[in-house]
């Protein structure tokens, strides 16, 4: 007998789907790589050199453990192996080869081996978390980073009162040298802060890469945009207390590319399109002249002196006096310079310390690795910077339809390469740790999956979904 209810003949509604705990432990995993990476000298201010080396050994060998397994059983899809990026994996294997000349043959295998950990790591995230997974993850880490240096910060003003050095000593010593601490105790009276990294222009450089990441996820409405909102200031206010000539140079140029490319994305036709490019080109030509004629003004403005804080006079020419010697394939691999071994000890010397990096990404892989090291390097940081224009200001299609929407994510790596350039002309730290980690990261994800929440490691497909995919919050 038929009974009548004011029910509606449906599904019982379900629960929305979680992710796996086997996922959730890969996310924080990931997220743990990336505060290693981008806070590396926290590590080496709370454990020491030897505790620094010790937990990349643990990540490296937990990525290997988690990646030989994902690959031999083709999840969640197929290693994309003629996809990877070739430039850069050439340059590491020159890094290699390298210590057969190398000048300082114990430097070239430390850090080789630190490199090839990077490496590693780089290409597991890329080929385990789809683009929004990298991106939340991203997010993660710089939240730590930021929360975690605003604590310090907070702790050494209220608590300690006083100048922090590694390993948590408090020595009332005025002879100690100011760059030997940790924290210097500046929250409060208006000087330049460092917070966990222990450096004021790597927190600087590492706070606008938060700014940007989290304007990502806000422009892709994710959940809690209010927090996003919040941490954004956090970031901006970091930024600002750092006080860093090169992030402030880095967050110009970012800003400049991201407003071509959102004119760009708004162009209609291929005429209007190369419009821009020509008056873009033009007016950052004149940009660029008018920062190298009116240098001066610009960094006493910024309270730095002309030769960048001695690097042109100092450091660069005696790293140029050096590549001399071996133009075509260099010295030896050494990223970074290694202060205690005797090529490097008392080479350079900047306020009273032995410098461990040539301050300009260029010259430092000429000295090491030559010219053919230059290549391979320009040739990595050029195709990402190509693909990653495409990625950002080509409309996503895979068929005869043409009007789909841009997704704000395709802007991150974008942002991410042209930050790491400009940063890359006064520092070298986009050769090593979390600046070649995001090489590899973004070079393998682009030639992998050139769409967003589309192709080989995403969570939809083509084929699954036909001419629209399932947007991934």
């Amino acid at each position: 007998m038929a009974q009548y209810t004011k029910h509606p003949v449906t599904a019982p509604p379900t629960a929305p789907e979680r992710e796996s705990t086997g996922h959730l432990l890969l996310r924080g995993y990931i997220i743990l790589v990336f505060v290693a990476g981008f806070a590396h000298t926290a590590l080496y201010n709370l454990l020491g050199i030897y505790g620094a080396g010790a937990v990349m050994i643990v990540l490296t060998l937990a990525a290997i453990a988690i990646g030989i397994p994902m690959i031999a059983r083709a999840r969640p899809h197929p290693f994309p192996w003629r996809r990877l990026p070739w430039s850069a994996l050439g340059y590491v294997a020159l890094a290699l080869v390298s210590v057969t000349w190398s000048q300082w043959r114990l430097p070239t295998v430390l850090t080789w081996l630190l490199l090839a950990a990077v490496t590693v790591n780089a290409l597991l995230i890329a080929h385990a978390l789809s683009w929004h997974g990298i991106v939340r993850a991203l997010a993660s880490a710089f939240k730590w980073i930021l929360g975690l240096s605003l604590a310090l910060e907070l702790w050494v003003s209220l608590v300690v009162r006083g100048p922090l050095l590694p390993n948590f000593l408090t020595l009332p010593d005025d002879d100690i040298n100011p760059h030997w601490y940790w924290v210097r105790d500046n929250l409060f009276d208006g000087g330049r802060i460092q917070g966990i990294v222990g450096n004021s222009n790597m927190l600087a450089i590492i706070s606008l890469f938060a700014i940007v990441t989290f304007g990502v996820r806000f422009a892709l409405r994710a959940r809690w945009r209010t927090t996003l909102v919040m941490w954004m200031l956090v970031a901006a206010y970091m930024m600002v207390r750092a006080s860093s000539a090169t992030t402030y140079v880095c967050a110009l140029a970012a800003g400049v590319v991201l407003m071509i490319a959102l004119l760009i994305r708004r162009a209609r036709t291929p005429g209007a399109r190369a419009r821009i490019y020509a008056i873009s080109g033009g007016a950052v030509v004149i940009v660029v002249a008018a920062l190298i004629v009116f240098r001066r003004p610009l960094f006493e403005m910024l309270g730095r002196s002309a030769d960048l804080t001695g690097r042109t006079d100092v450091i660069w020419a005696k790293v140029l006096e050096r590549a001399a010697t071996h133009p075509v394939i260099g010295n030896g691999f050494s990223s970074p310079w290694i202060p205690t071994d005797p090529s490097f000890d008392g080479w350079i010397i900047d306020q009273g310390i032995t410098v461990f990096h040539a301050h300009n990404m260029w010259l430092d892989v000429l000295m090491q690795l030559g010219a053919v090291g230059v290549v391979l390097m320009a040739a990595a940081y050029f195709g990402l910077l190509w693909r990653a224009w495409f990625f950002a200001a080509d409309r996503p299609r895979w068929n005869l339809r043409a009007d789909r929407p841009y997704s704000p994510l395709t802007l991150l790596p974008l942002l991410f390469t042209v930050i790491l350039l400009v940063q890359g002309l006064a520092e070298s730290t986009p050769i090593m740790l979390w600046g070649w980690l995001l090489l590899i990261l973004f070079s393998f994800k682009i030639k992998s999956v050139p769409l967003v929440g589309v192709g080989l490691n995403e969570q939809s497909r083509v084929t699954e979904h036909g001419s629209t995919a399932r947007r991934v919050p």
